[in-house]
């Protein structure tokens, strides 16, 4: 038996509506993030794992609002600033206008983030804070590529290591095991990597000689070209959205990673 006309508009109405209620929803201007292996904000964002703090960020930004969709796109430390330029990157996040950033067009925004690099050594009978005090004569464990502010932000490996008698990995438990094997003298970590380090490998937090003195704080900013999809204060807007709904505690606290109040701009 063939359908009636008059059915068949309205079924064929009701097809078209199923398709469109099938597609996704409009994903706003796409904002491409650089992600450069910086743990625990990113790790090994090469191999395609969204694994750390950023892709936690990112995926709490398109959650919250349609107008924008973040992606991450892989970058490392050294190359950040040419992607940047060139244009492959939207933006850099967890950077600090220190460290490179001063001869590049950019707007920056307060993230209301904190961090501290610290030193470890071994801990030793008589061994207190007092062995921090002075680094001449001790073998350091640095990450490649990172700015220290006992260097004066200079991040040059050559520099690093004839200056500071410095070994450069990629690894932050890399330089952790040379310190607990008497390979090196001092390692300097980021706070949050310690604690989430110490909560995966208990046995060892009794034999690290953790200092009260600090290298730098890391008051993170995020980096935005000029022609980027969005604006400095749309970014600061969303994050403050994040702030509002409890997000950002939600992330960053497990890590100690403080959420300080953000100046009025």
């Amino acid at each position: 038996m063939m359908s009636s006309p008059m059915w068949t508009v309205p079924r064929l109405l009701l097809a078209a509506l199923a398709v469109l209620w099938a597609l996704p929803a409009h994903a706003g201007q796409l904002v491409r993030v650089g992600a450069a292996h910086f743990p625990p904000y990113t790790v090994r964002p090469e191999s395609g794992a969204d694994t750390g703090l950023l892709p936690q960020l990112v995926e709490a930004l398109n959650r919250l609002q349609s107008d924008y969709q973040f992606v991450l796109v892989p970058t490392s430390i050294p190359r950040r600033f040419g992607d940047f330029k060139q244009a492959r990157v939207d933006m850099a996040i967890f950077e600090n206008p220190d460290w490179g950033w001063k001869d590049i067009p950019h707007t920056t925004v307060d993230m209301g983030l904190e961090d501290a690099e610290i030193f470890v050594a071994q801990r030793e009978p008589q061994r207190g804070e007092s062995y921090f005090a002075d680094l001449k004569g001790k073998r350091l464990a640095l990450f490649s590529g990172y700015h220290y502010e006992f260097a004066n932000f200079n991040a040059d490996p050559k520099t690093l290591a004839q200056n500071y008698n410095a070994t450069l990995t990629y690894s932050h438990d890399s330089n952790l095991l040379m310190v607990l094997r008497g390979r090196a003298d001092v390692a300097l970590v980021t706070r949050s990597y310690l604690s989430d380090y110490l909560l995966r490998n208990e046995k060892v937090a009794d034999q690290l000689l953790v200092s009260q003195r600090i290298d730098q704080v890391y008051h993170h900013y995020a980096i935005i070209r000029p022609t980027a999809p969005i604006t400095g204060e749309a970014f600061g807007k969303l994050l403050r959205g994040l702030r509002d709904n409890g997000q950002m505690l939600k992330i960053f606290q497990p890590y100690r990673i403080a959420v300080v109040p953000v100046p009025d701009s």
